[in-house]
């Protein structure tokens, strides 16, 4: 087992828990509807790549001759968390503190979902190595 993606896939699934609360209580009085709309599909693809990241630590001890692609896959799920996610989840505090000059930190979400989708690549990779 990894621990390391163990332990971060723990705390993720933790804040992913707390911050869906909030989401579904609380922000509804701060922000519009499309932008709880926003921060909630930050939680699901938090929750989504927090049982990723939870496989890839179970799977090193599986698959010791992948632990390369397993890790290179473990790293682009955690980055992509805190990109795509993460700015989000931004993107709606923008919204709610009506801040102005950050509304182009959307820009980033797409490329943590390019790093979601070489996750995804690395662990089929891992799983067809011999």
């Amino acid at each position: 087992m990894h621990k390391g993606f163990l332990i971060i896939a723990a705390i993720l699934g933790a804040l992913a828990v707390t911050l869906g609360a909030f989401g579904a209580h609380k922000l509804k009085e701060l922000v519009p509807p499309e932008t709880v709309g926003t921060f909630q599909t930050g939680v699901t693809y938090q929750f989504y790549h927090t049982f990723a990241l939870l496989a890839v630590g179970i799977l090193f001890a599986q698959l010791p001759a992948a632990s390369n692609l397993l890790e290179w896959a473990g790293r682009c799920f955690f980055i992509g968390v805190i990109l795509f996610s993460g700015s989000l989840y931004v993107l709606t505090m923008i919204k709610a503190t009506e801040t102005v000059g950050l509304s182009k930190i959307g820009i980033i979400t797409p490329i943590g979902g390019l790093f979601f989708i070489a996750g995804w690549i690395c662990l089929l990779l891992a799983f067809l190595k011999k």
